[in-house]
């Protein structure tokens, strides 16, 4: 009788512990909202009494974005080795994306944005921030991740700092629309290998393109046409990351039109900007499944991934636009 009794207490205590994990599990995977960039701004420059100059917009925005990683409920994530956090897998996705877009920004900022030339310094701060957000995103000890990307940030606002008080003049933020173009297109890149990821959500047929163009271009090894499709185990994986690039780069483009205001409009550009907004405010809509549907084709259930493709691939093809009316004198 006694057996019975404590076999049945350690079932219950387990049934109890898992139900706690998985309420626990379901408010950590909620994602954070978007947040208004201007109103943002505004209240950080007011709260540490700084002056709005050129590459505040884009530098606090940047930030807050860094930040909400870290600050998310649950935290930083992806790095868990205790469960609950060990057992998710959509939020450490949705975290990656926004990660490398905070990455590609902080190389821009780094190599473009910050210098004026190609033969200026590298801003001190950014040499310093840029390769701490390279760390493993895993890694969980000695150091950890979350460690790093909080000293980059801290390094990043010194930046922001030196931005507005700009005593020795060797702190700069420059709104070139030769920055901007090249800041483009490493976004191009990822948002196309994004979609490509996506689209492989069912299986397609892809002709080898690559050397398309060039008559003596040569490739390592030869490939013929090649048929892709994405594990089932990857699929909410592939679509959450994606869900988190174009959560942060919504609010990277909303800062863009801040700070490059008069250069997109010299351009004639600044539709343009705000249409490729409006295709990624699309990627974040509610979620109304329990799950990530794969459907194929015209069938009966829908396919999430591909209609996350469309949008993105839209976004994208007018980011190329985008690029080109800022290539145009």
């Amino acid at each position: 009788m006694r057996q019975y009794l404590t076999a049945k207490s350690i079932a219950i205590a387990l049934a109890v512990l898992f139900i706690i994990f998985w309420l626990i599990g379901w408010y950590w995977s909620i994602q954070p909202d978007t947040f208004d960039v201007r109103a943002n701004t505004r209240a950080q420059a007011s709260e540490l009494s700084h002056t709005q100059v050129a590459g505040f917009t884009m530098t606090t925005t940047m930030i807050t974005v860094s930040e909400t990683l870290l600050k998310k409920p649950g935290g930083y994530l992806s790095n868990d080795v205790m469960p609950p956090g060990v057992l998710l897998d959509n939020m450490p996705a949705w975290e990656f994306g926004v990660l490398e877009m905070v990455r590609d920004l902080a190389l821009s900022m780094r190599k473009d944005f910050s210098r004026s030339q190609s033969q200026s310094l590298e801003n001190s701060f950014l040499v310093k921030a840029q390769p701490k957000l390279n760390i493993d995103s895993r890694a969980w000890m000695f150091p950890s991740a979350e460690s790093e990307y909080a000293a980059a940030i801290n390094l990043i606002k010194s930046y922001r700092r030196e931005l507005v008080k700009n005593e020795s003049g060797n702190h700069q933020f420059y709104t070139r629309a030769d920055n901007l173009r090249e800041w483009l297109k490493q976004v191009e890149k990822r948002m196309g290998s994004l979609s490509q990821r996506l689209s492989a959500s069912v299986e397609t047929s892809r002709y080898n393109t690559d050397l398309a163009g060039d008559k003596r271009a040569k490739q390592s090894t030869a490939v013929g046409d090649q048929k892709t499709k994405t594990s089932w185990w990857k699929l909410d994986d592939n679509f959450y990351e994606a869900r988190g690039a174009t959560w942060a780069l919504l609010h990277f483009l909303k800062a863009v039109e801040i700070e490059f205001a008069d250069i997109l409009q010299n351009k004639n550009a600044l539709v343009s900007l705000r249409q490729i907004i409006r295709e990624l405010e699309a990627t974040q809509q509610t979620i109304w499944s329990p799950m990530i549907l794969n459907g194929g084709g015209f069938g009966m259930l829908a396919n999430h991934s591909l209609v996350m493709a469309n949008y993105i691939s839209r976004a994208n093809a007018a980011l190329i636009e985008l690029s080109e009316l800022l290539n145009q004198g």
